[in-house]
């Protein structure tokens, strides 16, 4: 509706003044009805947005929720570390002081690993920090003997033996030396086979086991030293 514009004359006599305001009654009421209606938020969503002629329902309407575009499965735990969470549930309940302290071990060294730029993640790295933790304990063995504090090394050989129980029952494939030897010298075949020689064998090498080895409960620096030594004959 167009509002034709009087004359300052004519706006002054009454009757065009209240001519005016109910013609422009009828335009403005409905809108402000019609806003009045809506939630504060969705009228001013609607106010700012008016340039795009959004209509009244998509106004009202919710926003997609940006949590879609995240996995829910992208932070979940390690099965093996959920595992454990129980089994330290377990041990507190039967008052199991070295499991206990085995398994506190284990979850203060996942916590420190979450504050770095590698937290654990999968299986395959739980069982490699419990690894690394088997390392300290057979070092501190060898501490103890050198002592000869039999007790200690009676304490850390029973947190070693727990470990091994856990890392057997992670799931995760484990590999000996003569396995991980085997696939070194199929890939070295392989390589050789590609025409790779020289400098350049021991990297291509390197690729093609850590390709074999991926998923699996290996020590990286044993199996590196392994493909240096059998590279080099």
């Amino acid at each position: 509706m167009i509002i034709a514009a009087a004359s300052t004359k004519d706006f002054a006599k009454p009757s065009t003044q209240s001519r005016f305001l109910a013609t422009t009654s009828l335009i403005f009421t409905p809108m402000a009805a019609s806003y009045s209606s809506m939630p504060l938020l969705a009228a001013l969503r609607c106010s700012r947005q008016a340039p795009l002629r959004l209509s009244r329902a998509q106004c009202l309407s919710k926003p997609a929720s940006a949590s879609r575009f995240y996995s829910a499965d992208a932070d979940a735990p390690p099965p093996l570390l959920q595992k454990l969470k129980g089994e330290l549930k377990t041990a507190m309940r039967a008052k199991d002081a070295p499991r206990l302290s085995v398994l506190r071990s284990i979850m203060s060294a996942n916590l420190n690993a979450s504050k770095t730029s590698s937290p654990i993640r999968t299986d395959v790295q739980l069982v490699a920090l419990i690894r690394k933790l088997q390392k300290s304990a057979q070092d501190a063995v060898a501490d103890a003997q050198a002592a000869g504090r039999d007790d200690l090394v009676e304490k850390e050989n029973q947190q070693i033996s727990i470990l091994d129980e856990y890392v057997a029952g992670s799931g995760v494939q484990s590999l000996g030396e003569a396995e991980i030897k085997a696939l070194i010298n199929e890939a070295i075949d392989s390589a050789k086979g590609a025409g790779t020689a020289g400098k350049s064998l021991m990297g291509d090498v390197m690729k093609r086991v850590n390709a074999a080895l991926e998923g699996k409960d290996v020590d990286k620096k044993s199996v590196a030293a392994l493909v240096k030594e059998l590279t080099s004959q």
